[in-house]
């Protein structure tokens, strides 16, 4: 991948590396999401706290979450949300090295993205590297099947890369929480992608007081890096690879130490999903249904 390897950017030191049956129980004053990178990890988001549960963007807790304080500005809770998932994830057997990002208070099941609603996300078109559109319809095609979740493409969007992106922007998305986005930029705009690092992953979870549910995310590449690499048939499949690792973080999975794993911080022309890895996002889709959000 040209000399790029996975760095660690900031934020809380990463967690060690998974294995089957290991748990490593993420912080409880903090559920906002590590975002993370085939290449970093960077801070997405204002954290969600455990207890009071404050929602993005706001100075209070919600009182529907059974907390006092003021009404706060929020989705209409249950948009778009079936009374079962609405897909399955690939079964994938319990072998090789995986980890989650974050766990709910039982230390032991991840938070994960409710699959009885779909997954939209959108994607700015600018810096795009020649054949984006694939690439990401096919990065996006093998982490739907990998964890059954039912992602809807909603388009294009001007919307930039931000590390303090809101979860909620009625303006712009409607009363919905706003959609993974995906970009392309540069480090003067993601200052995360600088020096060795290709891109940027994670997501952003909340509670109603029940399970923590990640409610969106954002993926960002660097574009002169995947510009150049694009111009081949390797170079494109690393952009894909890239691509893949980055949404593996926004639905759920962490760094581990397996190089054979394409979750291994340093990315020595790894482009598949290993075992591990396919197992560990088997378990992220079939995370809890929660209406309530």
């Amino acid at each position: 991948m040209d000399g790029r390897v996975q760095e660690w950017h900031g934020g809380p030191l990463p967690w060690p590396a998974g294995r089957p049956g290991s748990r490593h129980r993420a912080p409880s004053a903090a559920r906002g999401v590590l975002a993370v990178a085939l290449v970093l990890v960077v801070s997405l988001g204002a954290a969600v706290l455990a207890g009071e549960v404050p929602w993005p963007g706001t100075a209070g807790p919600d009182p529907r979450a059974g907390a006092s304080g003021p009404a706060t500005e929020r989705p209409t809770p249950g948009f778009e949300a079936a009374d079962a998932p609405l897909g399955l994830p690939v079964e994938a057997p319990a072998t090789g090295t995986w980890d989650f990002l974050q766990y709910q208070d039982d230390g032991v099941t991840p938070v994960a993205y409710d699959p009885c609603r779909p997954v939209h996300y959108v994607v700015r078109p600018d810096g795009a590297p020649p054949g984006a559109d694939r690439l990401v319809a096919d990065a996006v095609a093998e982490v739907a099947a990998a964890t059954g979740l039912r992602f809807v493409h909603d388009g294009p969007t001007d919307e930039a890369f931000s590390e303090s992106r809101p979860s909620h922007q009625p303006d712009r998305y409607g009363d919905r929480w706003a959609p993974v986005l995906l970009t392309w930029a540069t480090p003067a705009e993601a200052p995360g992608l600088a020096g060795t690092v290709a891109g940027l992953g994670g997501s952003d979870a909340v509670s109603a007081g029940g399970p923590w549910v990640y409610v969106t995310g954002a993926v960002t590449v660097d574009a002169a890096w995947a510009a150049a690499a694009a111009r081949s048939p390797d170079g494109r499949a690393d952009v894909r690879a890239v691509l893949v690792h980055e949404l593996a973080h926004v639905v759920g999975l962490d760094h581990v130490d397996d190089p054979t794993q394409l979750m291994h911080p340093e990315n020595d022309g790894q482009r598949e999903l290993g075992s591990g890895d396919r197992a560990g996002l088997a378990e992220l889709g079939r995370g809890a249904c929660e209406p309530a959000l």
